[in-house]
């Protein structure tokens, strides 16, 4: 059982370890972050963060059309069954998500490291 400070109850094991760790650990704050973006409503949230990652909303968008694509082909699947159709529509939609995020993250390596520019 470890050694209890002033003031405090000892406590052993798991739980002595974890509040060790959380006194010792040097929370950082970020600055970047004004008591303005706490006041706003949800639709300028949503268009804030869609300007900081674009592709974000184009994967949603693509995924929702690729479901919706799907959905409507449903009925004209022919001789298909229908689980091999459901499996397909689900890669094409991971797919494209997929793809979107790998854009996104090309362009965030873009913007940060060949389009900063230099001092």
């Amino acid at each position: 059982m470890r050694r209890a400070r002033l003031g405090q109850k000892p406590v052993g094991g798991f739980l002595g370890l974890l509040q060790s760790i959380l006194q010792t650990t040097n929370m950082s704050t970020n600055t970047d972050v004004s008591l303005s973006s706490y006041d706003e409503d949800q639709g300028s949230k949503l268009i804030r963060k869609a300007k900081e990652a674009p592709f974000v909303p184009i994967g949603m968008a693509g995924f929702a059309a690729i479901v919706a694509y799907g959905l409507y082909k449903l009925k004209s699947r022919g001789n298909t069954k229908m689980s091999l159709h459901l499996i397909h529509m689900r890669v094409a939609a991971q797919g494209f998500v997929v793809g979107a995020m790998t854009l996104g993250m090309g362009y965030s390596m873009y913007r940060e490291f060949w389009a900063k520019p230099k001092p």
